[in-house]
């Protein structure tokens, strides 16, 4: 084998452009979507199940891991909802360039972080 041949650029050299970590993201959040509505049926099951049941539903989703779950479902949301509006605009033919791809990466996540937080103190001031 020749030593002296040129290695292809590894994941810790090469980084991923801005619109390659969108995309895996927005794959990502489909996941967590799903795993959310799931975890959703589950408390309405939870509710439908008797006051006790429920009180041990309420108890884990009001805990610090229910919580970042209930955050990360948020966030996702958020992400993948922009990210689909995004992907609308592109079935046109429209923001296909790589600036103005980039761009509205940015917008995405940008969105997903403020309505995120936007919801959580809607959520906590109503409480």
């Amino acid at each position: 084998m020749n030593r002296h041949r040129p290695t292809s650029p590894h994941l810790q050299i090469y980084r991923l452009p801005l619109v390659a970590l969108i995309s895996i993201s927005h794959r990502i959040t489909g996941v967590i979507l799903v795993a959310g509505a799931i975890a959703l049926v589950g408390w309405l099951a939870a509710i439908a199940s008797g006051a006790e049941i429920y009180a041990c539903a309420r108890a884990f989703l009001g805990s610090l891991v229910g919580r970042l779950l209930l955050f990360a479902f948020t966030f996702s949301f958020f992400f993948h909802f922009a990210n689909g509006i995004r992907h609308l605009f592109w079935d046109t033919g429209a923001g296909f360039a790589l600036d103005s791809a980039r761009k509205s990466g940015i917008a995405v996540i940008a969105f997903a972080v403020v309505m995120t937080v936007l919801a959580w103190i809607l959520g906590y001031a109503m409480r």
